[in-house]
């Protein structure tokens, strides 16, 4: 008997009690009516391939497929639910979670290009300090500091703080869009379980809990949305981390070496001062 109740009949291969196919796939047997059902959706190809491969009449060891519970197992493989479904059954407000974790990946992936790329730049000119550029952050703190070369040591550092300082939006742009989107996606996902709980609830209200596959839509859907606003906010997150560890770090450069353009600056005032008492 095929998906549609109609009999028909064919050349079917048993393997003991456990697995009937035949050229049209697995068999299901029904032991309410002691016939075979053809389910509609098969298993995956890795099990049917078994069955182009079998040769009854073959020699030596064959692969096959055994199915203690009569073909009810390998029903349930043709069931599972794909990728596409599962994002189908959060509905809209999965689509909007998995878009805003889409924005936030990109947002990082181009902080992280860019800091990187500074990285670079910051590296190089550090092994030339003596030719500052103005095509990277601490080459820019650099040139600046020779114009305030003149002044006293208090308004030096301020001038060095500031410039510092100047430069930190560059660095940090992106970092709370990444984290604000990181915090909204597991807030959607509680959104879509309300959402989809009410949904069940109405079902019930309306059709009674006789039937479970009334309920199964609201409930798909409060779990999926859970799931992917999880899925979405856990990458965000080690993104948003990382991208606040390489920002601090270049930071952390630019204040060593305005901290050491200070120092160095005292050093030769003291130099020259001691040079001038002798």
């Amino acid at each position: 008997m095929d998906g549609a109740g109609r009999q028909q009949a064919t050349r079917l291969t048993r393997v003991g009690v456990f697995t009937v196919f035949g050229a049209e796939g697995f068999f299901q047997y029904l032991p309410e009516s002691g016939e075979l059902l053809l389910p509609s959706i098969q298993p995956p190809d890795r099990f049917t391939q078994t069955i182009a491969e079998f040769d009854p009449a073959g020699a030596g060891m064959q692969t096959l497929v055994i199915d203690p519970s009569r073909g009810s197992l390998i029903r349930q493989f043709g069931h599972s639910v794909s990728l596409a479904e599962r994002i189908q059954q959060a509905g809209w407000i999965g689509v909007i979670i998995l878009a805003l974790g889409a924005m936030g990946l990109l947002v990082a992936l181009w902080r992280i290009s860019y800091l990187l790329w500074v990285t670079i730049k910051v590296n190089a000119q550090l092994k030339q300090l003596e030719t500052p550029t103005e095509s990277n952050p601490l080459g820019r703190v650099l040139l600046r500091a020779e114009r305030f070369r003149t002044a006293n040591d208090e308004n030096y550092q301020f001038k060095l703080d500031e410039m510092v300082l100047t430069e930190l939006p560059a660095l940090e742009r992106g970092q709370n869009f990444i984290k604000l989107l990181a915090a909204v996606a597991p807030l959607l996902g509680l959104l879509g379980t309300v959402t989809g709980m009410i949904l069940t609830f109405q079902s019930i209200s309306l059709f009674g809990n006789g039937d479970p596959k009334l309920m199964a839509g609201g409930i798909s859907q409060a779990l999926m949305t859970t799931v992917l606003g999880l899925v979405v906010a856990i990458p965000l997150l080690f993104s948003h981390s990382f991208v606040v560890s390489m920002s601090r770090n270049l930071v952390q450069r630019l204040d060593e070496q305005s901290a050491g353009l200070l120092a160095a600056r005292v050093e030769a005032e003291r130099v020259e001062a001691g040079s001038g008492h002798d």
